[in-house]
């Protein structure tokens, strides 16, 4: 039985045990879904136990566990290093929701729940694509597993687990499928992500929540203030203020942004899918432009004083927002974060106190395309989709690509296959069939040509 013999006649129950998998609630931010998170790490280890794979361990790190697991079928063959992570972002607002999201709805061809898409749909192609490989015996590479789960929440025990075991995680190139491609009929491979600076600031002025008809307009409203800095954060040409925020941005050269403009792209398409009338970003530089080779600065959520039904007349102590920044290279995080925290506080009036904490960041990485590696995937995705990938930059923060190039000395292979539409991080997260059953058909040809190259 070959490859694609082998997949058409388990496609049932590769997707049944895709859904076992979406079931379990594996917040890793809450600490509520502690045991659950534990819980998704058993299963995703099980399976790979259970399909051949060797030395299958969940291994326990400061935080949540990482799953490894490994198949040496010949010292003198390559060394693939597959990378993804089993926890997902909480689902609320769920009201939000179609169909709850931990229980799997299928309908219009696609998957419908947390972490569809992000990362266990994606992950679990990789499980049934070795799993194929196993029982039609063209496994090409030798292969290992590093499974995490707190990707969502920073990464935080990732670096020390990398330093702690160079020589176990010795591979040729990190294989990731934590991104999209643009169409299902217009196959990319990222080439290039964002880096990550995310922080939370809070705003104090009175000491209580005050009256505000007593109050109004003699004292500093928190979250007037707060607008108001945040509003201060870009100028007319969305131009992001922080003194010093862009002197290590790369600039691309003109003719790298007119490859870029070739990418199959609709402005029209781009803006009734998010039901917009038009777009805004920073001023000279096109939507593909301002998703892959500019910084950014937004604003994730804020909130503060009475937000509950009816009126409260309350004029409040505190207001709080969380803010991301979003990096290009040469950009670093360690010093945009405290770019941002001395111009923050350095803008606040003095009717208020400003605090600011920093949660976590990413560096930004740019993965070459003249690799035997990214040759590998190119000829995988051409195998399967019929047509050659489009290199693209993707928007999206992977930080341990970078982790891996500075602690490992090893470049990864973004070869994903979800869709922009596919709503992670959102409510009504999916993930199509289609997708997910193309992804086990082609890393198996990655295997192969990478072995080749």
């Amino acid at each position: 039985m070959n490859q694609k013999e082998y997949i058409d006649k388990n496609q049932e129950r590769f997707l049944n045990e895709l859904l076992d998998w979406l079931r379990i609630p594996s917040i890793s931010a809450d600490p509520a879904f502690a045991d659950d998170v534990h819980r998704a790490a058993a299963f995703v280890a099980d399976k790979l136990k259970t399909i051949g794979a060797e030395n299958v361990s969940i291994e326990e790190t400061a935080g949540y566990p990482i799953v490894y697991a490994d198949k040496i079928v010949d010292a003198n063959k390559p060394t693939v290093l597959v990378y993804g992570h089993y926890d997902v972002q909480p689902s609320v607002p769920d009201e939000l929701w179609e169909t709850p999201a931990f229980e799997p709805d299928i309908r219009d061809g696609n998957i419908y729940a947390r972490g569809a898409c992000d990362d266990k749909g994606q992950v679990f192609m990789h499980v049934k694509a070795f799993e194929t490989m196993m029982q039609t015996d063209s496994l090409d590479c030798n292969v290992k597993f590093m499974i995490e789960g707190e990707e969502e929440v920073g990464s935080t025990n990732l670096g020390i687990y990398l330093r702690n075991n160079i020589e176990k995680l010795a591979a040729d190139v990190v294989l990731v499928s934590d991104t999209g491609m643009i169409a299902n009929d217009i196959p990319s491979i990222d080439t290039g992500l964002r880096g990550l600076s995310y922080v939370e600031v809070e705003v104090t002025g009175p000491n209580i929540d005050l009256h505000s008809g007593t109050y109004g307009g003699a004292v500093g409203n928190p979250i007037n203030v707060l607008c108001d800095m945040i509003s201060s954060l870009h100028d007319e040409n969305r131009h992001i203020t922080i003194p010093g925020f862009y002197d290590r941005v790369d600039i691309m050269s003109d003719a790298d942004r007119a490859e870029m403009a070739k990418t199959p792209f609709s402005l029209d398409a781009y803006k009734a899918e998010l039901d917009v009338d038009d777009v805004l970003g920073e001023k000279g530089y096109s939507t593909i432009e301002r998703t892959g080779i500019r910084p950014t600065l937004d604003v994730n959520g804020i909130w503060g004083g009475y937000t509950g039904e009816g009126a409260k007349t309350v004029l409040p102590s505190k207001a709080y927002a969380k803010i991301s920044m979003r990096l290009v290279p040469s950009q670093t995080s360690s010093e945009i974060s405290d770019m941002f925290k001395n111009h923050f506080e350095s803008i606040a009036p003095k009717s208020v106190k400003v605090k600011v904490s920093l949660h976590h960041g990413g560096e930004p990485a740019v993965t070459p395309t003249d690799s035997k590696a990214y040759r590998a995937a190119s000829r995988a995705m051409e195998a399967t989709f019929g047509k050659k990938p489009i290199p693209t930059r993707g928007g999206g923060s992977i930080p341990i690509v970078a982790l891996f190039e500075e602690v490992l000395g090893l470049k990864t292979v973004l070869m994903g296959f979800g869709l922009d539409s596919d709503a992670i991080h959102s409510p009504n997260e999916k993930y199509g069939i289609f997708n997910f059953y193309k992804g086990i058909e082609t890393i198996p040809y990655f295997f192969k040509y990478f072995a080749e190259e």
